[in-house]
């Protein structure tokens, strides 16, 4: 050792110090950004022609070889500072214990400080931007190590079977959840519109068709047991382009008219219910709690547009259309919400009236609110759940953080009820 360091300039010995520790900080780097890299952004730059990136996910591909190469590298090199510094520190300062205990101190902080915390920090912070240029380094190394790699993953291995821990290719697969968080955080790549639309895509699951449906309530019936000419008026009165056809009892639907096919016949004087019952189509019956992404398939499937739900005493609930669950991916085609205020957002005094039949869903999306879907789907129905019964008086009310007064109601459920905003929510 001696001889090494008289045939060696001090600088030179600096130099080789520097040297290590600059080799040892960047495997760090490397071994920090490759861990810490997104595989489906690499993939993505790969795909955009970045050579780097894809030689990036196929060292990750084998993450037993890349690591092995990584920490073996940074390990020799870490053993070999300490060795190396106090060699240069006993040959000028002398051998002594306090030059030992110095040289040991100096050469641990350096290697803490520089291999270690502040070249980690770097490849944390643009782990792809490094990894898609490290991996030409570290190829040549896994052919050089080749046979030591191949030493090493076998024992490593053989010790993971024998623990029972073998690893699979599941184990590396995005989760629901994972893929929805990457899509929140993708706010400098895409826009606010399309980001809720993906995200709408995973909640569509969860939802079902009672949530979607335009209750029985608020369905237009054409009754063809009325006399013709008051059948014909409520056809040219009509603003929906499909009409539920009955005959007596509104209960019993018996199909569906197209109001464009039956204003056509409009022109012929001698018109008779049957005309209009000619072109009554089959309806289609679903049961309640029918998933949307099954009703979305069956529309699909069977060139469909429009279904009715119905309860298990055969009871008809209400009517999904398909345009009913492209809203909840894209938003609402319309203005405004029927049983809404036309403007939605909360006033000036911090207050927002909305209907009784208000839907809970859209309350929330409208208002940023978290008024719990896992029950009733109405305004009216949360407040009569809560209540427990209808109110015969003016009464308020809080629920999920939100004070409601119900400002107009009758013997059948609540009209009209004021909210008013929570604290956290700015004017």
């Amino acid at each position: 050792m001696d001889t090494f360091f008289d045939d060696w300039p001090f600088f030179g010995q600096v130099a080789l110090v520097l040297f290590l520790l600059a080799l040892s900080g960047f495997f760090s780097m490397a071994e920090t950004s490759m861990l810490s890299s997104n595989r489906h952004r690499l993939r993505a730059m790969a795909k955009s022609g970045n050579a780097g990136a894809g030689l990036a996910e196929r060292l990750l591909n084998r993450i037993d070889s890349l690591l092995s190469v990584l920490l073996i590298s940074n390990n020799l090199i870490n053993t070999v500072l300490p060795i190396l510094v106090t060699g240069i520190a006993l040959h000028i300062f002398g051998e002594s214990g306090l030059v030992l205990s110095v040289a040991t101190l100096v050469v641990a902080l350096l290697i803490i400080v520089f291999s270690e915390i502040t070249p980690k920090v770097i490849g944390a912070a643009f782990p792809e931007k490094i990894a898609s240029n490290v991996g030409w380094l570290i190829l040549p190394l896994t052919y050089i190590l080749k046979p030591l790699l191949w030493l090493i993953n076998s024992f490593v291995s053989g010790l993971m079977k024998a623990s029972g821990l073998q690893a699979s290719p599941e184990n590396r697969a995005m989760s629901k959840e994972e893929l929805r968080s990457l899509v929140l955080e993708s706010n400098r790549f895409s826009s606010n519109h399309h980001r809720n639309i993906l995200l709408n895509l995973f909640n569509l699951e969860n939802i079902l068709v009672d949530d979607v449906m335009t209750p029985r309530s608020k369905i237009e019936v054409l009754d063809l047991s009325r006399p013709i000419n008051e059948v014909i008026e409520q056809l040219e009165t009509c603003y929906h382009n499909k009409l539920l056809v009955c005959e007596g009892d509104s209960e019993r639907i018996i199909g569906i008219l197209s109001v464009k096919k039956a204003l056509s016949l409009l022109g012929n004087a001698q018109l008779t219910h049957e005309d209009f019952r000619s072109l009554i189509s089959e309806s289609y019956f679903i049961p309640s709690g029918t998933p949307v992404l099954q009703q979305m398939q069956f529309f699909q499937d069977n060139q469909q547009r429009l279904s009715l739900v119905v309860n298990e005493y055969g009871e008809v609930l209400g009517l999904v259309t398909f345009e009913d669950i492209v809203e909840e991916l894209i938003g609402e085609f319309t203005t405004s919400f029927s049983s809404l205020s036309i403007d939605p957002r909360w006033l000036a005094d911090g207050t927002y009236l909305a209907t009784g039949s208000a839907s809970l869903r859209d309350l929330n999306r409208l208002l940023d609110l978290s008024l719990p879907l896992d029950g009733p789907r109405t305004l009216n129905g949360l407040i009569l759940e809560s209540l427990e019964a209808i109110p015969d008086h003016s009464v308020s009310i809080r629920i999920a953080g939100i004070v409601m007064e119900i400002i107009q109601f009758d013997d059948q459920g609540i009209k009209t009820v004021k909210l008013y905003r929570p604290k956290k929510y700015p004017i």
